[in-house]
């Protein structure tokens, strides 16, 4: 039987997942975590980077450290057009057919938040007909409609807009009656809250080792995890998305071991000692290897990170888009993580 609290992992998910944090605009996301860790009694340390760390003592010798990122997928501000329409710069990597139609915030240097959609330059069918199907999505032809009445660069500019400000992307997380969870910024909300629930469960029940999770804000842009590994960690353990889909063995619904990405082979050791820990909770532990990926282990090994590293999580289909797992997934990494700490 799981010892993970699911009702309180998918609290903390959408709270998460409604909170806006696109690279380099954390701030509000990492208070969240903050805010819940001193409900849990819990101390924890920003790094200057902007990364939280936090640690539950074991009962014996020996320091696994998980990391996972808070920060998601957005855009900045890159130009204010004549029309009133915004040009976006991308942060993270996507294409940009799959943000086509999106809602999405504009923050302000102000404090201000604006909403609006992205939409590209031939958007109506009935003005553009066959050249909507043919236009190719990228940064140069998608654009932002604010829900405001601007009718020139003025008027935007009179709203407090400007060139780098953040835009996130809407989440619109849904759970279904059927278990599934569905949200844009699955990655990597959906580990963070794990990170949580497991963090109350070793409170209650300590494992021998202690644990101790490292939460990042610019994954997504490649080296989130570059600095502020806490020193003594003996093994580093990334937790982020297993990418579902065909040719690839993750599911929606069990937790996976990725043992080679675009970095490379992540350590074989550790990887086996998973193995055997899922083995011995009874988990059906997928393992797989994904071609176009990177994670915050591949940034904290070539920034010179002496420990071995493994790369866990739970599936999700449609990654980098509107992305969908199971609550069967979120709970078996949990356990996952709870088995490794507590193995003999």
């Amino acid at each position: 039987m799981s010892d993970l609290n699911l009702e309180y992992t998918l609290d903390v998910l959408v709270r998460l997942l409604d909170t806006p944090s696109p690279t380099g605009f954390t701030d509000r996301a990492v208070t969240l975590i903050e805010s819940e860790l001193r409900a849990l009694g819990v101390p924890s340390r920003r790094t200057r980077k902007g990364a939280l760390t936090w640690e539950v003592p074991g009962t014996g010798e020996g320091h696994v450290t998980f990391s996972g990122h808070v920060d998601t997928l957005g855009a900045m501000v890159k130009g204010v057009k004549d029309s009133g329409r915004l040009r976006l710069w991308g942060l993270g990597g996507y294409d940009w057919a799959t943000v086509e139609g999106e809602d999405v915030r504009v923050h302000t240097q102000a404090g201000r938040e604006l909403t609006g959609t992205v939409v590209n330059v031939r958007q109506s069918t009935h003005v553009h007909g066959a050249a909507l199907r043919e236009l190719k999505r990228e940064a140069a032809v998608m654009e932002v409609r604010l829900d405001e009445p601007v009718f020139g660069a003025r008027d935007v500019q009179a709203l407090g807009v400007a060139v780098g400000d953040f835009v996130s992307f809407d989440a619109r997380p849904r759970v279904t009656g059927s278990g599934y969870v569905k949200a844009r910024h699955l990655d990597n909300k959906a580990a963070v809250a794990v990170f949580l629930a497991v963090t109350r469960e070793l409170l209650a029940r300590p494992a021998g080792v202690t644990a101790a999770f490292h939460i990042t804000t610019y994954e997504e842009v490649g080296h989130g995890a570059a600095t502020g590994i806490p020193t003594h960690t003996d093994e580093l353990i990334a937790v982020d998305m297993a990418a579902v889909g065909e040719g690839q063995t993750s599911s929606e619904h069990h937790v996976t071991l990725c043992v080679a990405d675009g970095g490379g082979p992540y350590d074989h050791a550790l990887g086996n000692r998973l193995r055997a820990a899922a083995r011995t909770a009874g988990l059906d532990l997928r393992v797989d290897i994904y071609p176009f990926y990177a994670s915050d282990g591949t940034a904290a090994w070539r920034a010179g990170g002496d420990y071995p590293v493994a790369l866990i999580g739970p599936g999700v289909d449609a990654s980098h888009a509107y992305e969908r797992t199971h609550t069967d997934a979120l709970r078996a990494t949990g356990d996952l993580m709870l088995a490794y700490l507590r193995r003999d």
